[in-house]
């Protein structure tokens, strides 16, 4: 009987966790991005890009561009903002003429998809580079 009761449990969480996948799976967030730009320690060039979510738990990133064939996995955390996104956006750290992935934003949610930070862009911060943050709309499609 006491595994039985696990057994719902867990079955149930399974069933909601991939009932939020389905919902997310099908959906990707575009965006032509002018600039080359570093995401999972790869640099990337111009051109239209996707993301899409990779893993049933949201935590892996796809991000391609078909026209060139390129394409990184990259692992992101989920934050939670004070107010929903006013839009869906991709955002950038640009550190001189270089430019880092570093946020997903969607349209009236308040989660978004924070990438880590890569090898190259901690060290710009070390040396003090000034930093601005460059925003790009994107739609969902």
């Amino acid at each position: 009987m006491k595994h039985a009761k696990w057994l719902v449990v867990v079955t149930l969480v399974v069933l909601s966790g991939m009932a939020a996948a389905q919902l997310n799976s099908g959906s990707r967030l575009v965006t032509q991005v002018p600039f080359e730009f570093m995401v999972a320690n790869k640099v990337v060039p111009t051109g239209e890009w996707v993301v899409r979510i990779a893993t049933v738990d949201g935590n892996i990133l796809d991000i391609s561009n078909a026209q060139r064939s390129a394409g990184v996995f990259s692992a992101s955390s989920r934050t939670e903002a004070k107010q929903p996104a006013s839009h869906c956006a991709l955002v950038f750290r640009q550190y001189g003429y270089r430019y880092f992935l570093s946020e997903i934003k969607l349209q009236g949610s308040k989660i978004a998809y924070r990438l880590p930070e890569s090898k190259a862009e901690a060290e710009q911060r070390a040396q003090n580079v000034p930093a601005t943050e460059e925003t790009l709309l994107a739609s969902l499609e």
